[in-house]
């Protein structure tokens, strides 16, 4: 009888080992746990959320996945709501979902190729678009970049929601430059992504279909992808090859769970609470929602019920205990000869955490020490140093002050983001609102040169460029700027947001002149008045903010380079937004003050039509607004692209002038164009004759009676 009671107990404990090393289940019940070779885990299920098998606790379906078994193998695909456009499913194709909060999927690279010889387009998937606004997902920003393809030609990357562009650009002097698994510049380049991304259209583009490079590489593709699982060949240059390539390299979109709800927000209903029994719920950082894990010591899946399973620390390869293991919800305990090996351990443990606490103590006061180096370290005593002369006394706070201004630099109060940088709005202890910038610069090297900007942009003293406050270099890889807070936002969101169903108050032309004229004398005064000229190489309408009296403000100094001997060129790698980019810089990477000029030049377009300087709606030889406004003025036909409003306030004279300015700033050649002092002063003449035009005075210059606005084509 003992023996048969020996058996049946050894019996029962080999089952029980048996059901835990055995596969864990990862779907519903009665639900596919495979689509061809993916593996479809819970809260995804494949199937319409009627049958249960993902997860809708949410109130979304955003967990579906339809196996296509059309294809010789089965393809998931990932369900991201209804194209608008044609109120069809859109879909993506799933490569696999991990064990963290990320899926990756396939997305199309945009890609153009040319004719050699001719520059004739063959082939034109121009633009690659994805809204993931109303979806749990965001393009992850740490495990993707953009890449650009091809010789002379450029990819773009528009984060539609933040106004934010990302470009990259090629060269190639000769086919043998092409090396494999170089991506610096030569037949491949790569950028990274800001964070948050859900909305983003994708473009590549040929800066010269007509140059001898088309013979080798006739295609540009721009695409984001999982920068670890792409590798460049210069075989990739072929278009034809690489858009098969392309197809197959993954993007990585973030997860979360539970709408935007938080931890403690979801937990307050537990009918709909994802998070399972012996499982943990963590707010996400990267998308709005929450993550739900397994606590230590158990596994499997933690969105399914009944939740995670104990693992049993006994029955591994390698025994924990030296004596005999016993397995406990969650841990484990260990035995010898009878005498609890546990009394012992925690005697031992006693006496390392008293080594512990010793230590602990010596390095906290290493660390107080460490910090109050830090700031040294890290640049601060030569700032002290070169802050002394400035203009106007400039504070430098401290880490922890900006990150109390800012909630410890909350989502909710980022202003925008751009390349060299997140703004987010602040409050002093005293009241005030500030801009705090976060930046990118993360290279010790560049420490001096950040200091430098600083001091030079506290000595510029001009009521049209954004004043700077104070700074922080207390943190060993991220300078903090501070400057004044501009409270009516940029000149882009007042020129465009009504394209977007925003509400904005419509500029006036006496308005956009007085603006155009504000920015232009800036700008002039940072090219020739400064104490060191300054070239801005980021001039756009997104960093000219306006104030409560719309007062132009140029701001956002990130990509600025010191001109300390006045050069005329200046070497450097090609940076700046697509659209607004000098291309003569862009094929030279030769930067000049002209540069600047050709920047601004598109913004006075922007204020004169209403257009946006990249429009993916005009024809490919025409989507940038530079071409697209010049031919208009070739064909006589300016007053077309005159945004109407504007054309019945303005004269006619007046902004045939203000055109033609424009036209000049735009020159494809940096020689022809005016310098930023000739444009002020052309301005200034213009915003003259429209004040005294509108308090009545007469004026003979640019005189337009008797003349009717729209009976001569120009």
């Amino acid at each position: 009888m003992f023996l048969q009671l020996l058996l049946l107990l050894q019996f029962s404990r080999l089952t029980l080992i048996a059901s835990l090393t055995s596969p864990l289940i990862q779907v519903k019940p009665g639900c596919q746990a495979n689509c061809g070779d993916v593996a479809v885990t819970y809260p995804f299920g494949i199937g319409p959320n009627e049958n249960g098998c993902s997860f809708t606790g949410d109130g979304s379906s955003f967990y579906n996945i339809t196996c296509d078994t059309s294809y010789h193998s089965p393809k998931p695909f990932l369900w991201l709501g209804t194209n608008q456009s044609s109120s069809k499913p859109n879909m993506v194709e799933l490569i696999s979902i991990s064990e963290t909060e990320e899926v990756r999927i396939k997305l199309l690279p945009s890609t153009i190729c040319y004719e050699y010889k001719t520059g004739k387009i063959t082939f034109d998937e121009f633009l690659g678009f994805m809204d993931l606004q109303k979806t749990p997902f965001t393009v992850s920003s740490t495990k993707n970049k953009l890449f650009g393809i091809g010789c002379d030609s450029a990819a773009i990357f528009i984060d539609v929601d933040a106004n934010f562009n990302a470009t990259c650009s090629t060269t190639c002097k000769t086919k043998k430059n092409i090396v494999d698994g170089m991506c610096s510049g030569n037949g491949c380049c790569q950028v990274r992504l800001s964070k948050g991304i859900k909305r983003i259209a994708i473009g590549s583009t040929s800066m010269n279909p007509l140059s001898e490079s088309i013979s080798f590489s006739p295609c540009s593709s721009g695409f984001i992808c999982e920068s670890d699982n792409y590798t460049f060949k210069a075989t990739d240059l072929d278009g034809k090859n690489f858009r098969t390539k392309g197809r197959d390299v993954p993007v990585v979109l973030d997860w979360a769970i539970g709408g935007d709800k938080t931890c403690e927000e979801a937990e307050k209903d537990l009918s709909t609470f994802a998070c399972q029994n012996n499982s943990n719920c963590r707010n996400s950082d990267k998308v709005p929602g929450y993550i739900c894990t397994c606590s230590t010591g158990f596994v499997g899946n933690p969105y399914l019920s009944p939740g995670c399973q104990d693992v049993n620390e006994c029955d591994q390869d390698k025994n924990p205990c030296e004596g005999i293991c016993t397995n406990t919800l969650g841990s484990y305990t260990c035995t010898k000869a009878g005498f609890p090996i546990l009394k012992v351990s925690l005697g031992v443990g006693f006496g390392f955490l008293f080594i512990i606490g010793v230590t602990l103590m010596i390095y906290f006061v290493k660390r107080r020490n460490k910090k109050s180096k830090r700031f040294p370290r890290s640049g601060g005593s030569l700032l002290k140093q070169k802050i002394s002369s400035c203009l106007e006394p400039t504070k430098i706070f401290t880490a922890k002050e900006l990150e109390l201004a800012t909630n410890n630099y909350s989502d909710k109060l980022i202003l925008g983001r751009g390349g060299f940088g997140t703004v987010y709005k602040g409050t002093l202890p005293d009241g005030r609102a500030v801009a705090i910038k976060k930046s990118k610069i993360i290279d010790d090297t560049q420490i001096e040169q950040f200091i430098n900007e600083i001091v030079i942009l506290t000595q510029v003293n001009h009521r049209n460029v954004v004043k700077v406050l104070g700074c922080c270099l207390e943190e060993d890889a991220v300078p903090l700027l501070v400057y004044e807070y501009v409270s009516n936002g940029t000149l882009f969101q007042h020129i465009h947001n009504k394209e977007d169903g925003e509400p904005s108050i419509f500029l006036s032309w006496q308005v956009r002149l007085r603006i155009s004229t504000e920015s232009a004398g800036a700008l002039a005064y940072l090219h020739s008045a400064a104490s060191i000229p300054i070239i801005h190489r980021d001039i756009k309408s997104a960093n000219i903010l306006l104030d409560g009296n719309y007062t132009a403000k140029i701001a956002d100094f990130g990509a600025s380079r010191l001109n300390p001997l006045d050069q005329t060129q200046i070497d450097t790698l090609v940076q700046g937004t697509m659209g607004y980019l000098d291309p003569e810089y862009f094929s030279t990477n030769l930067l000049t003050n002209k540069s600047d000029v050709y920047s601004f030049g598109v913004v006075l377009l922007e204020l004169l039509t209403g257009e946006k300087p990249i429009s993916y709606m005009r024809p490919q030889e025409q989507r940038s607004l530079a071409a697209y406004f010049i031919n208009a003025m070739e064909r006589g036909e300016l007053f077309q692209i005159i945004e109407p409003q504007i054309a019945n306030e303005g004269k006619r004279k007046q902004l045939v002038a203000f055109a033609e300015l424009a036209r000049r700033c735009v020159y494809l050649k940096g020689e022809e164009r005016p310098t930023m002092k000739e444009v002020s002063v052309e301005l200034e003449s213009l915003s003259k004759i429209e004040t005294q035009r509108s308090h009545g005075q007469k004026s003979n210059v640019y005189s337009d009676e008797g003349t009717d606005l729209y009976s001569v084509p120009i």
